[in-house]
């Protein structure tokens, strides 16, 4: 039977020979292709990318081979490029779509699909669903779907070698991207500052992009990971505290200030400060808040998922700045930004971007605000964090984890569905169902779970006043689950 194709919150991933395989890539493909006809009948051009997961040229080639023989022409991009650098090019070149081969900050056995719409955010549930259908209609009838015959040309070499019946076209959105991040960050600040940068593309889609930049301006940058590495190094391509060591050990060597990362696709981003402290995401969203409302003027509005830190709502309410929170899922904070309603939006999973930017996470954007703010402000991020802390109070949040029972995930989701108005010993203020069930507690701490819609797991943020506050609500949080 075959393998059923379901599109999530970033698109379709899977691991490679077992069910990313090139019969189920090909399925995929014509059901987006399928789509995108239905939508534009003549002359649809989609842009054709990948992240340097192994095989990515040879997908690449195949979707080019089968777009065309939809009638759509390929725009196909030959090097591996950020997500947001193929998000902004498909806004730019006027494209109807993105066929992104990327699997992000998943482990390297891993490859996926992320389809963008014309206006260069992730396809929302009602598109993926429409394609999703497009390729049960491709399954009951292939021979119905443009011609198939060459669909899989060059589908096993090792350069994006698209057949010669393709229209391909060839498109290169480092260019208009990286341009783009220069009317955004002020790279004239950095220089000045005289400040030293570590950077970690962590063998992922950055490389060439983030110290390309800086060093063009006169920046001092040492990269690590600065080669292809389908293997990541032996784990997932993600940004996080216990693999930045080698980002850490060139910060030293350099004397740098701040060490950016970003992961496989280049939409996370991981952040080290000049002592080596890695700075959570949900810190580095609600310092950037606060610098972009100094350093731009700007006061439309501020995004953010349920699961990030109450730490923006505080600055929101001081600053007299409107908070939208949203449900988990990056493509929420992307419609705020299509309508400008928000100067910055992000999520505590290290995804965010701006006004006026992309309606994708931009990890390479994020790093190099970070810079910008760390060399501005002649100060260090956990400093710039303690001054926040002391004009609106100090936050602490933690995500967990926790492996469900088929038992104890029927009684938990029955739990879930109550409105306790008590939570370990204190009143429960406020119950919020956004996204799953966020209780917030009257001295503003809360806790927030939300059931894996994918594996047996119910992910768990909790934030309080104090780290030995947290200490307790975590073991709290926990308790909940299982009594």
């Amino acid at each position: 039977m075959a393998t059923q194709i379901k599109f999530g919150t970033s698109g379709w991933r899977a691991v490679m020979a077992e069910e990313f395989t090139f019969a189920n890539v090909q399925r995929a493909v014509h059901g987006i292709a399928r789509y995108v006809s239905s939508q534009k009948p003549n002359g649809a051009r989609v842009i054709v990318g990948r992240d340097p997961r192994f095989l990515g040229e040879s997908f690449c080639a195949m979707a080019a081979d089968i777009l065309s023989s939809h009638g759509i022409t390929p725009l196909v991009i030959a090097e591996p490029a950020p997500t947001p650098a193929i998000s902004y090019a498909v806004i730019q070149s006027k494209a109807d779509g993105a066929v992104n081969f990327t699997a992000s900050h998943n482990p390297p056995e891993y490859n996926g699909i992320k389809f963008s719409t014309p206006d260069g955010a992730p396809a929302l549930p009602e598109v993926t669903g429409a394609v999703e259908s497009e390729i049960r209609a491709f399954d009951a009838n292939p021979q119905a779907s443009g011609a198939t015959s060459g669909a899989t040309s060059g589908a096993t070499s090792d350069a994006i070698k698209v057949s010669s019946q393709s229209q391909a076209q060839s498109i290169d959105p480092r260019r208009m991207y990286l341009s783009r991040l220069r009317e955004i960050v002020d790279l004239d600040v950095i220089k000045k500052a005289g400040i030293k940068i570590a950077f970690d593309p962590m063998w992922g889609a950055a490389r060439g992009y983030s110290d390309a930049l800086l060093r063009e301006a006169g920046v001092t940058v040492a990269t690590v990971h600065d080669t292809r590495d389908v293997l990541f190094g032996g784990h997932a391509p993600e940004p996080d505290d216990h693999l930045l060591e080698d980002l850490r050990g060139q910060m030293r060597a350099i004397g740098a200030a701040i060490g950016i990362a970003t992961d496989g696709d280049a939409d996370r981003f991981g952040i080290v400060d000049g002592d080596g402290t890695f700075m959570q995401p949900n810190y580095i969203i609600a310092l950037l808040f606060d610098y972009l409302i100094e350093s731009r003027g700007w006061k439309n509005g501020v995004g953010k998922s349920v699961a990030t830190t109450n730490l923006i709502n505080a600055l929101a309410e001081r600053h007299k700045i409107e908070l939208h929170e949203t449900p988990v899922g990056f493509k929420y904070i992307g419609e705020l930004i299509k309508q400008d309603k928000i100067l910055i939006g992000g999520e505590e999973s290290a995804g965010l971007s701006i006004r006026k930017h992309v309606p994708e996470k931009d990890g390479v954007l994020a790093g190099l605000l970070c810079c910008e703010m760390v060399a501005r402000r002649g100060a260090s991020l956990g400093k710039q964090l303690s001054e926040l802390f002391a004009k609106v109070g100090s936050f602490y949040p933690l995500r967990e984890n926790f492996r469900l029972t088929p038992e104890v995930k029927q009684k938990f989701t029955e739990k879930l569905r109550g409105d306790p108005s008590e939570f370990h010993g204190s009143k429960v203020a406020q119950v919020v169902r956004t996204d799953g069930l966020k209780l917030v507690l009257a001295d503003g701490s809360w806790v927030c779970y939300r059931l894996s819609g994918t594996e047996p797991v119910v992910r768990v943020y909790s934030e309080a006043r104090s780290p030995e506050d947290l200490a307790k609500l975590s073991a709290a949080a926990k308790a909940w689950i299982f009594d």
